[in-house]
Formats: structure tokens, C-alpha cells, sequence
């Protein structure tokens, strides 16, 4: 071959070479940096380095709902969720609450535990409000009224905005659960939509729900999508999480989605971008799972993200039996991910007797700082069908509990 042919060659084969590099860095400066890609020097894989049980705030749920004084204020929940109110005041939002007289040991077996009487009510949701670390009342219960008959709202993540866009009053809005009555799986009902609530301030009244996103037309309950169990600020977004219900269509494990709404708009369907895979995309595509294959890794039906540093960390029940009493952790350099894990496992205690199960770790940043964050779980009886018997013979069975943890980056 010709000296000057070889030339032309190697000419051609560095010009296509630069050219690539070129188009390739027009790519990736293109690319959107809010969020959906990885990257950023900050962001590494973290776990769980340490926990411990946090003291303070497991008595101070003991002392309240022992509380004998009142018959109708908050005795026992779960779906704990909390959010800080401008005025300094925690507001505490539960799902389904029991009220009603406690009474001391020992209960009618002659067992050395608090209890109440079988017939006390339980309510769909509640709210307490905590000041200076103290739980001081309960709002009238139920909070938010069934929408329909055989229906109910389960509050979840809840954030304080403008009343709307550069207004200087404030509001709360408030993540929510539609259910609906089912028969075997969906015995907590199968999921119907999500709604958001506004509620005035100070005073906590409710003054509208507006429906975000409806899936009754989805055919398919276990691939209904509801969200709210998480919110994370970030670059003028409000990111919201979600997931379906793939352990109750006998999934090992359920899948978590991402939207997100520009902050202060939450009580704007048309505001909510969900994303799709590759894209934010409105409503009407079905969103795409960042996290679950179904099998190892996924989340449960209620679970928290936070960042840490540059580093988006995910909580949830883990994977197979072990989701009845172990927390693990994913983590991520976006919220859509990708989401890696799951990482290191801890099992926090829970009380004596092998029939219970821990459910829904929520991270709550309004109390958390300094390093460490504070981290809830729910506890529940597992014969679904002796429960409410079991939980009135021990009131202390169905409470939050609560654990200080540190995640550090994993080396």
C-alpha cells in the first residue's frame, strides 16, 4: 500500500476518532443535570454504619398514649409520618389510630401490659402535635373523611409550601392515600389514588383535597401506583416516591417510582412530571419503576429516601421473609437512579413473642441532624385475623418505634 494511502487512512480513522469525542461531548453536555443521570463527585455508596434505639422518643409515645386522661385522643397507630411546622410545632400523622380509654396493668389476662377495651375506636387516620418534644393533643379524628363509602385516606408524607407560588402565606400539604375496600389480598384495601390536602395555619384546619392521580382505570390492582410515602427537596423540586402493591399479587417485593413537582406546587396535578424510564412525562404514560426486580431487590409498600451529603439513601423492609423484621438500604446519585443494594441490613428490636412484624422505616429529617438520622418503624400483630384482640391486650404492641442511625460511605 502507498505511504500517501496509509496517510489518508490514519488521517480518516483520527478525524472520525475526534469527531466522536466531539459529538460526545455534545451529548453530554446536553444531557439534563437536575437529576437523571449519575454523577457528581460528592455522591458515593453509603450503608447503614450504626444504630441504636432512640430512647427519648419511644418514651414519650409510651407516655402519651398511656395517658388515661382522655378518651379521644391517639392510644396507638402506624404509618408514622411527621413533618415541622413553621411555628416550630412537629405534627405527627398517622394511619389507622386507635383512641379510647387505657387502663393499667395487669389487663383482664392478668398480663403485666397497658390495655384498652376491645370495643375502643379505631379511625381511619390521625395527627398529634408535638411541641418542644412533648405530644400534647390529638386533632379531632378522623382527620381526613372517607371519600366514599367502603373507601379511606391513609396520610403519608406531608410538606409546607406557599399557599401558591411566590405567596408569602403558607399551607400544609398533605400526601394521600385513597384505598378501597377488597377481599383477599388486598385485605388493607386495594389502592385507588392519590390526593393531596391543604390544610391552613396555624390552626390545622383542612381546607381541600384535590385528587393528583387516579388508577381505578388501571386493571391490574398490583401494578396501581400510589405516591407519597417519601418527599426530597432538591434544586427547586419536590421529588415524590412511590410504589405499587407487589407483595400483596404474592410479589417477594414491590417497585419504587419517582415523580416530581416543582416546589411549592404539589396541589397542582398538572404540575406532577413522572418519570417514564428516559424522561419527566405528565400524567397519562405509566411511570417506570427505578427500583424492584420483583424477586431481591425492590422496597415494600411504604418506604423513606433521604439525602446524605451528596447521596440519595433509600430505607425499606428487606426482601422475602426477612421484610417481618429487618431494614435495609439502596442508594442512589439521583432519585431515578440508578439505585444500588441492597446494602447492609439491620434488625431493630422488636417486643417478645415472635407474632409481630416491623413495617415502614420513615426517615424524619425535622428531627434528625448533626450526622445522624432518626429513623421510625411500625409494629404490628401478624394473624391478621386475632389483631385487634392482641393489639387492646397489649397497647403497646401497635406504636412506632424509633432508632438514631448514622450511614456513612461504604469503603
Amino acid at each position: 500500500m502507498p505511504d500517501d494511502t496509509r496517510a489518508r487512512q490514519r488521517t480518516g480513522t483520527g478525524l472520525g476518532l475526534l469527531l466522536a469525542l466531539v459529538l460526545a461531548a455534545v451529548l453530554l453536555t446536553a444531557l439534563p443535570d437536575d437529576g437523571e443521570r449519575e454523577g457528581g463527585g460528592a455522591c458515593v455508596a453509603h450503608s447503614v454504619a450504626s444504630w441504636a434505639p432512640e430512647k427519648d422518643l419511644n418514651a414519650e409515645f409510651t407516655r402519651y398514649g398511656d395517658d388515661p386522661s382522655r378518651t379521644d385522643d391517639w392510644t396507638g397507630g402506624d404509618g408514622t409520618h411527621s413533618v415541622r411546622l413553621p411555628d416550630g410545632r412537629v405534627l405527627w400523622l398517622f394511619s389507622d389510630t386507635y383512641l379510647g380509654q387505657v387502663h393499667a396493668p395487669p389487663n383482664p389476662f392478668g398480663e403485666s401490659s397497658t390495655w384498652r377495651e376491645p370495643s375502643a375506636p379505631l379511625v381511619r387516620n390521625s395527627a398529634v402535635v408535638m411541641r418542644e418534644g412533648r405530644l400534647e393533643r390529638t386533632l379531632p379524628a378522623p382527620l381526613f373523611p372517607d371519600p366514599a363509602p367502603n373507601q379511606w385516606r391513609w396520610p403519608v408524607a406531608a410538606r409546607v409550601e406557599p399557599r401558591s407560588p411566590g405567596s408569602s402565606e403558607q399551607v400544609l400539604r398533605v400526601l394521600l392515600w385513597v384505598r378501597t375496600a377488597g377481599q383477599a389480598p388486598w385485605i388493607y384495601g386495594v389502592p385507588t389514588a392519590t390526593e393531596v390536602a391543604t390544610l391552613s395555619l396555624p390552626d390545622l384546619r383542612v381546607e381541600s383535597v384535590t385528587a393528583v392521580l387516579d388508577q381505578r382505570l388501571v386493571p391490574d390492582a398490583s401494578r396501581r401506583v400510589l405516591f407519597g410515602t417519601t418527599l426530597v427537596e432538591e434544586d427547586g423540586w419536590t421529588y415524590v416516591f412511590g410504589g405499587d402493591d407487589g407483595q400483596a399479587a404474592s410479589r417477594p417485593v414491590s417497585h419504587a417510582y419517582v415523580a416530581r413537582v416543582p416546589e411549592g406546587r404539589l396541589a397542582e396535578p398538572g404540575a406532577w412530571r413522572y418519570w417514564n424510564g428516559s424522561a419527566w412525562g405528565k400524567a397519562g404514560a405509566r411511570p417506570r419503576a427505578v427500583l424492584g426486580d420483583g424477586q431481591r431487590a425492590g422496597v415494600g409498600s411504604a418506604f423513606s429516601v433521604t439525602r446524605v451529603r451528596g447521596t440519595y439513601v433509600l430505607f425499606t423492609m428487606a426482601a422475602g421473609t426477612r421484610g417481618l423484621t429487618t431494614v435495609t438500604s439502596y442508594w442512589a446519585c439521583s432519585p431515578a437512579g440508578p439505585w444500588h443494594g441492597p446494602t447492609r441490613h439491620f434488625a431493630p428490636s422488636l417486643p417478645p413473642g415472635g407474632q409481630v412484624a416491623a413495617y415502614n422505616p420513615q426517615v424524619h429529617p425535622e428531627l434528625s441532624g448533626e450526622g445522624r438520622l432518626v429513623l421510625s418503624y411500625d409494629v404490628n400483630w401478624l394473624d391478621t385475623g386475632g389483631a385487634a384482640a392482641q393489639l387492646s391486650r397489649n397497647v403497646s404492641l401497635y406504636r412506632p418505634r424509633f432508632v438514631t442511625l448514622r450511614a456513612a460511605p461504604t469503603r
